[in-house]
């Protein structure tokens, strides 16, 4: 049974495994990049019925994951601007130094809040993703996905979307969390490249 259509915005890794997933939970992706031979490579390899969108016109799904790295993030929504307006935005950045000694936000914001700034007023951001590995998440199995978001409809929306993926979303509050899920992900890096030795683990929530 097809659901519905997923929009996403990117052609690299992550955006790969992402779709992978979207696909084999039969959705129907639609792959959205600067360079349509990109776009076109990636729904070739989706198979699956994907499609490929006009870069900066709207996109066909209500759900539009926003899969490039963070800082083209902004200029990409700058070049769709209205066109995203009534979307639930999911986005997946991590916005780390290159030299992995912090964040690059602004204090006391996150990527998530700074992309939410330059979006319209009609669409909703949702935090996902960006606590998981793209390889980890290419390999199947069910994985804890954290979300932040303000809107209640929009965050159970990408809950139901995350279900149907086959990972369980973990609502941690807020846009405002995304600072803390941003966080999360720089200090998962840190613990692949030192006490795990290995990019190749998730984050588990054990409750009770």
């Amino acid at each position: 049974m097809n659901m519905s259509t997923i929009s996403i915005i990117g052609a690299g890794t992550m955006a790969t495994a992402i779709a992978d997933r979207i696909a084999k939970a039969r959705h129907t992706v639609e792959v959205i990049t600067r360079d349509p031979a990109k776009a076109r490579a990636l729904a070739d390899h989706l198979a699956a019925g994907a499609t490929t969108g006009a870069y900066g016109a709207a996109p066909a799904g209500d759900i539009v994951i926003l899969a490039v790295p963070y800082p083209g993030a902004a200029a990409v929504v700058a070049d769709f601007g209205e066109a995203l307006n009534g979307k639930v935005i999911i986005d997946i950045t991590n916005p780390v130094a290159p030299d992995l000694s912090g964040l690059v936000t602004p204090s006391g914001s996150s990527g998530a809040q700074e992309i939410a700034r330059g979006l319209p007023a009609g669409a909703h951001v949702v935090k996902a993703f960006n606590t998981i590995f793209g390889h980890v998440l290419a390999k199947g199995g069910r994985l804890d996905a954290f979300i932040a978001a303000d809107d209640a409809g929009a965050k159970a929306r990408v809950s139901t979307f995350l279900e149907s993926l086959g990972l369980r979303p973990l609502d941690v509050g807020g846009l405002h969390m995304a600072q803390t899920l941003e966080a999360l992900g720089l200090m998962m890096i840190g613990l692949a490249k030192n006490g795990a030795g290995t990019w190749d683990f998730a984050m588990n929530v054990d409750i009770g």
